[in-house]
């Protein structure tokens, strides 16, 4: 199975962030390690259990400390927040050789639910966390209750997906420098990148992941590019958040395949790939009010 990290040091350093990133908030939180068919899954969670559960699902080249920093706090206040480290990504969850065979998704989540002894679960998820959200949805409707998916489509077609990421993360992601961290993170985001400059150690942390990571080892989550009829089963508790700058989710073709399957999705100005940084606001409100409220179908944010 191949390395998650690149050198011994470097995970050190990604771990020794992680925990400083989580230190600098104010919210209780709790750390569980949790035994599944694929390995040790890390979670935090945030808020009184009593509270309707919400999952919380990073993307493919981050982890829950960075994803949901500045979200963890004003979510937990209404929702009990389970954020996730992906098996196989760069925060906490140790895979196993089971992973390196199929891996189950579905299976996957349905263990951390049933180890948690959750029914049914809201679902956040940004980029790669999005299409885990729908995937999740589709593949067990009974177990879901809403999905809010952020800074991701659905999914067209592999060539179409590997094109964005390579048009989006290339060259820079090639020579991780610190020079080159700062410019892809600028290529990302919209006019709003405040959020990471005025947090340094956000920055640091995004910079070890350039350096140290190996995003290969998350190569074992498939796409499934799923059939446009079997949205139908979710169109009703689904909601689309895409940044107007976002160059991985918002072009034509996308939209498009929002708008012909018969999604709810609104654009939210000036965000782009780092839409639940950029905007944090607007994403807390726009979450609980479709999960918690009514489905608010306006377009444009």
């Amino acid at each position: 199975m191949r390395p998650r990290y690149k050198t011994e040091n470097g995970q050190r350093l990604i771990y020794e962030s992680y925990d400083r990133l989580l230190a600098g908030l104010s919210v209780p939180l709790e750390q569980q390690n949790i035994p599944t068919t694929y390995g040790i899954t890390h979670i935090i969670t945030a808020g009184s259990s009593e509270n309707p559960p919400l999952l919380l699902l990073h993307g493919t080249g981050d982890n829950a400390a960075m994803m949901w920093v500045y979200n963890m706090e004003e979510l937990s206040q209404a929702f009990y927040v389970i954020a996730i480290d992906n098996i196989g990504g760069s925060g906490k969850s140790e895979p196993n050789d089971n992973y390196s065979q199929p891996f189950d998704q579905a299976k996957w989540l349905d263990e951390i639910l049933e180890a948690l002894r959750i029914n049914s679960v809201y679902i956040a998820g940004v980029s790669y966390g999005a299409y885990l959200a729908y995937h999740y949805a589709l593949m067990r409707p009974d177990r879901v209750e809403k999905i809010v998916c952020m800074a991701g489509s659905i999914a067209g077609s592999q060539l179409e997906v590997m094109s964005k990421m390579m048009k989006a993360f290339l060259p820079e992601a090639l020579f991780p420098s610190e020079r080159n961290a700062r410019k892809l993170l600028r290529k990302l985001c919209g006019p709003q990148i405040a959020p990471f400059e005025e947090h340094p150690e956000l920055m640091q942390h995004w910079i070890y992941l350039l350096k140290f990571f190996n995003n290969a080892s998350m190569r074992h989550h498939k796409i499934t590019i799923f059939p446009a009829e079997d949205f139908r089963v979710i169109r009703h508790k689904a909601l689309f958040l895409i940044g107007d700058q976002d160059m991985l989710s918002n072009y034509p073709k996308a939209i498009h395949r929002l708008i012909d399957y018969g999604m709810i999705y609104r654009i939210v100005k000036d965000a782009g790939h780092a839409i639940n940084h950029e905007q944090p606001e607007i994403i807390h409100r726009a979450i609980q009010q479709f999960c918690l409220g009514n489905n608010d179908t306006q377009n444009t944010m």
